[in-house]
């Protein structure tokens, strides 16, 4: 059994630290100090390095870390990522012996040609790409994979947490309840988000179940998020690509 705890790295990422009394393996360490201060405090043994895509404010602290441990570097196979020592791909699996842990790796492009997730029972390490009532900015890929993506991740059972890399939620709200207002369980979810943040508290993990009652990008064949994407971005598709591919470009514009 492991522990996962956050380390907070840069204005808003999480990178997770999945953890026993004795080793950790951290996932996406865009920032190599809060994590060598969190495992000097700890007293643990860094034993491997996970990350779901490319981009700098995921493996920023890899080198610095390398320096430090010798341990191997699970990475996406499609992006050039420095240090890697295991490249990955969809179907693949994470062995971590020191956790007594297996991870399979999900294909979820999209954000990135190559994103990674990394799930187990009960849990998954999405990166970028699905996000609390949210999900990332389609940068290297195509809508039409994003949105499969974020289609893979609903389909996992409504109890697995869900541990994105950054603490979105807040502004995710506001433009979820733009898209469907009437949504009670995501009014609900604005007032316990509020509060949480209020008191300095984190917003993730959340869960498959809760994104898929309150997250708009899930919900885009629902008829309430139809009308509330067709009404904003002026047009009549109806179709979940279709509405998908406005919303996501309406986020990109999105000032509450």
């Amino acid at each position: 059994m492991y522990d996962i705890t956050p380390i907070h790295a840069f204005e808003d990422n999480y990178i997770w630290a999945l953890h026993n009394s004795r080793h950790a393996v951290v996932v996406d360490p865009g920032e190599a100090e809060p994590v060598l201060a969190w495992l000097k405090n700890g007293q643990f043994e860094l034993a491997a390095i996970l990350c779901t895509h490319h981009h700098g404010d995921h493996i920023g602290g890899i080198a610095k870390l390398l320096e430090v441990y010798n341990v191997p570097v699970y990475a996406p196979r499609a992006e050039d990522i420095a240090g890697t020592t295991q490249p990955l791909a969809e179907g693949d699996t994470v062995t971590l012996p020191e956790l007594d842990a297996t991870l399979q790796v999900l294909d979820i492009r999209g954000h990135t040609r190559g994103h990674l997730g990394y799930t187990a029972p009960g849990l998954v390490f999405c990166g970028d790409t699905l996000f609390g009532c949210g999900c990332g900015r389609v940068f290297e890929g195509t809508m039409e994979e994003m949105l499969n993506s974020l289609q893979r991740l609903a389909a996992l059972p409504d109890d697995t947490r869900v541990y994105c890399a950054h603490e979105y939620t807040e502004a995710n709200i506001r433009f979820a309840l733009a898209c469907e207002p009437e949504n009670a369980s995501l009014q609900a979810r604005a007032v316990e988000t509020r509060a949480l943040r209020a008191a300095d508290k984190a917003t993730v993990p959340s869960t498959i179940a809760l994104e898929k009652a309150t997250n708009p990008f899930l919900r885009c064949r629902e008829p309430a998020v139809i009308r509330g994407v067709q009404q904003a971005c002026g047009i009549s598709e109806n179709g979940e690509l279709a509405v998908f591919t406005a919303m996501r470009n309406w986020k990109n514009h999105f000032k509450a």
